[in-house]
């Protein structure tokens, strides 16, 4: 099973790379009012249970994949709804 993970900074946290994606974008003449910057992680997963890949998600991005005091993250499974 393929599934993805959005991992992005957490409302309120310095996020320096994301200001100067925003800063670039409205120097080259983009409207916008702000830019976060995270990461995406592809994973293959040896199940075909959504759910247990679901709760092995969580779990890969609560102790590994996110940094929880200053990160939230997203978890996306091909072919959910």
């Amino acid at each position: 099973m393929k599934a993805t993970v959005l991992i992005r900074p957490k409302e309120g946290i310095l996020d320096p790379q994301g200001e100067a994606v925003g800063e670039a974008l409205r120097t080259l003449g983009f409207s916008v009012t702000s830019a976060r910057v995270g990461r995406l992680v592809d994973i293959d997963l040896e199940t075909d249970d959504p759910a247990a890949a679901e709760t092995a998600l969580a779990a890969m991005s609560r102790d590994l994949l996110a940094n929880p005091l200053i990160e939230s993250f997203t978890i996306e499974i091909e072919g959910d709804a």
